[in-house]
């Protein structure tokens, strides 16, 4: 009995010992203590950035750290942003709740060694829903290319854009309603003052993201208070143009949204906002509008399209592009095509209306005419009329269209958020928004080494070409050149889907 009991003890001591051999770091706030990865090099997981945004805070902009005693656990992700069920992110409501200010370091390199490029991811979602603990943004597999690999969580739905008029008075910069972008600002902050500590160098920064990430990072670019926090940008499926999130209300407008909820929640004006910071998170939730940004005078000065078309958006590189068939799974499509055209695109319609008549049958890569139409408006030209503002303006611009189908899903093609798992090198995990092949083939690896590569050289030199990759070639407005990731291998192509995308640019340019 006694040696047994000897021998436990030591394996408790030995357990005691491991548990507190992890590695450290020293972050604003204090002491924390990551994992090592099993190919070398280490994580830190749920970080905060800011204090959680409850009580007097819900609403407020992130507040800075406070610091915490003796060292930080960091080897388990935070909690997701408070959210409703959905596809976006299956699991994740579960576990959400408001205090979700965290974001994740990776490094393949430890201790650090050097000062290598940085990588920060925005998940996407629709603004509603996601979270960057998902299984298929884990940051090892890129983080092993060289370059530190952050993912960061934001706040979401009615937590992330939410005005109401005591809000924007109680403001010290007498705005309210873009909590998610000042939270992704934040982020890029603690990046900024903190990334040394990982072996990363804080002055070459991209940031990148999908859907409604990639929309939001596009924003952030016309936002004065982005500027010097990123010096390159990678979206994937979104643009400042054509959404809610790029479409900004007035402030006004905003607050009277804000007000409408209150009064839908039975709650008098003039005291409002201390009864709803009251209100349970799941009220909160229950009882949502749709999400817009706002401007404010603060984030956002300007419609985000306008500043792109003058050229006063923050002078970095982009590499920008979207998927074939980029149609969001529930996305309710046109009916009647025609009409919707008719409403949407006003003396240029007839024109629209001829092109897309002529696709009554399926296309094998684009869809049907609903389905283009809804990438084209919604993806696809954005993308291109972004890329041509941004070159326009004399910065280094790539486009790239992704167009591989993995076997088991010929009939659904390259839709909307299926390039992640080939981005992140995560294709054996599990997932359904950005799933992996059911079948993962010997192309389906070479294809996501190859975006990787491309991936990672961007963010250490501004430029996705290097040793051994076909040959990308800068977009410009006249050629507009770009790379297709295909079955058999990438393809340089020009021109993507010009003649439908020249329509959607008149018309977008009249407005």
């Amino acid at each position: 009995m006694r040696t047994f009991l000897v021998v436990l003890i030591a394996v408790a001591a030995r357990l005691a010992a491991g548990a507190n051999s992890g590695p450290l770091a020293t972050v604003t706030g204090g002491q924390i203590r990551g994992a090592m990865l099993d190919q070398g090099g280490a994580v830190f997981k749920g970080i905060p950035f800011a204090q959680p945004p409850v009580g007097e805070l819900r609403w407020r902009e992130p507040m800075p750290v406070k610091p915490w005693a003796g060292v930080r656990d960091a080897t388990a992700f935070g909690a997701p942003c408070a959210q409703r069920p959905n596809l976006f992110a299956p699991g994740a409501a579960e576990k959400s709740n408001e205090d979700c200010l965290h974001l994740n370091v990776w490094t393949s390199t430890w201790p650090p060694k050097g000062k290598l490029a940085v990588m920060v991811w925005i998940p996407g979602g629709g603004n509603i829903a996601g979270t960057a603990s998902q299984v298929l943004y884990d940051g090892q597999p890129l983080s092993a290319l060289g370059v530190i690999l952050v993912t960061i969580d934001y706040r979401l739905g009615p937590f992330g854009f939410f005005s109401h008029p005591e809000l924007t008075k109680e403001s010290p910069h007498h705005a309210s309603g873009n909590q998610a972008f000042l939270d992704q600002i934040a982020a890029l902050g603690w990046v900024s003052k903190n990334i040394a500590k990982f072996g990363g160098d804080p002055a070459n920064v991209t940031v990148f993201g999908e859907s409604a990430g990639a929309i939001d990072i596009s924003v952030l670019m016309t936002s004065p208070l982005s500027k010097g926090l990123f010096q390159r940008v990678i979206a994937e499926s979104g643009a400042a143009l054509g959404t809610r999130t790029g479409n900004p209300l007035s402030l006004q407008a905003a607050e009277e949204a804000g007000s409408k909820m209150a009064s839908k929640l039975g709650l008098e004006s003039g005291s409002a906002l201390k009864s709803l910071r009251e209100l349970p998170t799941e009220r909160i939730l229950a009882n949502a509008e749709p999400t817009a940004s706002v401007i404010d005078g603060y984030v956002l000065g300007e419609k985000p399209s306008r500043m792109f078309a003058a050229g006063k958006e923050v002078q970095v590189g982009l590499l920008m592009g979207n998927n074939s068939r980029d149609v969001a799974p529930g996305i309710v499509l046109s009916v009647d095509l025609s009409k919707t055209i008719e409403e949407t695109y006003g003396p240029v319609a007839p024109r629209a209306v001829a092109l897309y008549g002529k696709s009554t049958q399926s296309d094998p890569v684009y869809g049907t005419p609903a389905e283009q139409w809804e990438a084209d408006t919604t993806f696809r030209c954005t993308a291109v009329l972004q890329l041509t503002w941004h070159a326009a303006a004399g910065n280094p611009t790539f486009e790239y269209e992704f167009a591989r189908v993995p076997v088991g899903k010929e009939k659904e093609g390259a839709t909307h958020a299926s390039e992640l798992s080939y981005v992140f090198g995560t294709l054996d995990h599990v997932g359904l928004i950005g799933a992996p092949p059911t079948r993962v083939t010997d192309e389906d690896r070479q294809v996501s080494k190859l975006m990787q590569k491309y991936w990672t050289n961007f963010a250490k030199t501004g430029n996705p070409n290097g040793v051994g990759l076909p040959a990308w070639p800068k977009f410009d407005p006249k050629s507009r050149a770009y790379i297709q990731f295909t079955d058999p291998g990438p393809l340089i192509q020009e021109g993507l889907r010009s003649s439908f995308c020249d329509v959607f640019m008149e018309n977008a340019k009249r407005q």
